[in-house]
């Protein structure tokens, strides 16, 4: 087992990574930004360094800051949570070249999944259904009119190296091509360096189901069922559920074998989560995440699993603990992202706590670094808390939500919870009939 551990990251998930290293017997080393001194997690982590002015660029995207923390403090490991370098296969290389332990998947892993073309080609190989589409990256117009006309418009185009859905763009016929094409590439390039494209067919109405997995280096895989992403805005995750209430059993079988089988194939190691599209009762690979994710805590509300803390043992060498047969799913559970944010422009809104009461009770946790008094700096992702509420079903989860959310008080900024009361009451989300491109609509009717 490790001595000490030096979390990567802040907020909330340096927090997570923090109580678990503890219950483990584990210290831990915090490091921030000049913006960050007063963070919650630098407060309680054992040590922590200060790693650079507010900028992530020159401190939480500082590799060679990073690593000087970890060695100047005699951490074993570090632990990069999700986000800043936690996809960095350069990053990952560097940790183990110094003779640390990078708590997640190999370099050669991380690279393959990052490239979106790589992940699909990988995916096609090790049997995961694809979306048809490219089989590499489209070069011009003319070949994406060609693609179009043979797989059926409307197309969907994306940036290689993309995320956050920047660098993609929806085609609906062969007419609008040029313009949503050159606009993707130059999105593509301003955010990521990288101008190239890939296309796909587009669906029109899919569900966002993802897997979580958990791999040892023994050749042990197993799946922790899936969880339901599909309410997005601007193609950022708002709120998650598990199970899926789009799933049958045999589905969530039948998928959660196909995900074992591939990782078992690939040889993976650690965390990851696997994620698809799924329409007419098919299912599509879009991409894989070699991380630890921001909706990890409903997996474990359902598994009664501490996914952090396997993702610790795993990465010391130890076997898992559990076989596919010894994960059952129990119940229901729901986590909402708080956002500080207006829940009607969604313009951020940092600033000063004035007052903060989290709800309580059977089946509520809270996941977040804030607290009376702490003010939230403006250079970072809006996240402020992750409410996370469990039940015997997914009716009861729901009241339990809805008397958590009235519940829960942050003074002094606007959060996103009221538009999580909104959602929630609307009959839509209450039948659990609800897709993608759901809360988009919902959002664009109450401007």
């Amino acid at each position: 087992m490790f001595d000490k551990v030096l979390i990567a990251n802040r907020g909330e998930i340096a927090l997570r990574i923090h109580r678990a290293c503890h219950e483990m017997g584990i210290q831990t080393v915090a490091v921030h930004s000049t913006a960050d001194a007063n963070a919650m997690h630098v407060r309680l982590a054992d040590e922590s360094v200060c790693i650079g002015p507010p900028p992530a660029t020159q401190s939480y995207l500082n590799m060679a800051a990073i690593l000087s923390a970890a060695t100047i403090t005699g951490a074993n490991a570090i632990h990069p949570g999700y986000g800043f370098l936690s996809e960095n296969a350069k990053f990952a290389e560097m940790v183990e070249d110094h003779g640390l332990t990078f708590i997640g998947p190999t370099p050669e892993h991380i690279r393959m999944m990052g490239d979106k073309i790589v992940a699909k080609q990988t995916a096609a190989k090790l049997g995961l259904p694809l979306v048809p589409g490219s089989s590499g990256a489209v070069s011009s117009v003319d070949e994406v009119k060609k693609l179009g006309a043979k797989i059926g418009f409307p197309v969907l185009v994306k940036a290689v190296a993309g995320g956050g859905g920047r660098g993609m763009k929806v085609i609906e016929s062969a007419a609008q091509a040029e313009e949503a094409f050159n606009l993707a590439q130059s999105e593509a390039r301003n955010a990521f360096g990288n101008d190239s494209l890939y296309l796909e067919k587009y669906l029109g109405h899919p569900r966002h189901i993802e897997i979580q997995v958990l791999a040892d280096n023994h050749g042990n895989v197993v799946h922790l069922g899936e969880r339901d992403c599909s309410l997005q805005r601007r193609h950022q995750k708002v709120l998650e559920e598990a199970p899926s209430p789009a799933l049958n059993d045999s589905q969530r079988r039948k998928i959660g074998k196909q995900v074992t089988d591939a990782m078992r194939t690939l040889g993976y190691r650690g965390v990851g989560t696997v994620e698809f599209l799924f329409q007419d009762g098919e299912f599509y690979f879009i991409e894989m995440n070699t991380r630890l994710q921001v909706e990890h805590p409903v997996t474990e509300a359902i598994t009664r699993l501490d996914v952090v803390r396997e993702q610790i043992r795993v990465a010391t060498g130890a076997p898992l603990g559990m076989v596919q047969d010894d994960i059952v799913l129990r119940g229901h559970a729901i986590e909402c992202r708080i956002n500080a944010e207006n829940p009607e422009t969604f313009v951020p809104c940092p600033g000063k706590i004035t007052d903060y009461h989290t709800p309580g009770g059977l089946g509520v946790r809270v996941d977040s670094a804030l607290y009376s008094g702490y003010t939230m700096p403006p250079y970072y992702d809006s996240m402020v808390a992750k409410l996370i509420v469990s039940g015997t079903s997914r009716n009861e989860c729901l009241m339990r939500l809805r008397r958590s959310l009235e519940e829960y008080v942050i003074g002094g900024i606007d959060t996103t919870i009221a538009l999580h009361q909104k959602l929630i009451a609307h009959p839509d989300f209450i039948d659990g009939n609800y897709d993608i491109n759901w809360l988009e609509r919902f959002v664009g009717l109450k401007k």
